[in-house]
């Protein structure tokens, strides 16, 4: 079967771990099941910088919000596109 580098089966996660294992270390490795991709396996390095820049970008943004500010912030752009169109 033939995969572009770095992109292995979860047959191939059974059998070739070690490989598999070492190749991630170098550089993330995509597990797929069914054709799809499901896993990434990375080093913890490439990890932890992932994680330090995910915190840094989740702060202050829509998703981070609780769904009772979400509604607030819902709310104030409502009120406001109606005093908008108001003025129009």
């Amino acid at each position: 079967m033939a995969r572009h580098s770095g992109s292995y089966t979860t047959s191939d996660l059974s059998r070739k771990s070690g490989d598999i294992i070492a190749e991630a270390l170098r550089h993330p490795v995509t597990i797929t099941q069914r054709n799809k991709p499901r896993l990434v396996l990375l080093n913890i390095e490439d990890y932890k910088r992932l994680m330090k820049q995910s915190d840094a970008r989740a702060v202050g943004t829509i998703d981070a919000m609780s769904d009772e500010l979400f509604a607030d912030f819902e709310a104030a752009v409502e009120a406001y596109a109606d005093s908008d169109e108001g003025q129009r």
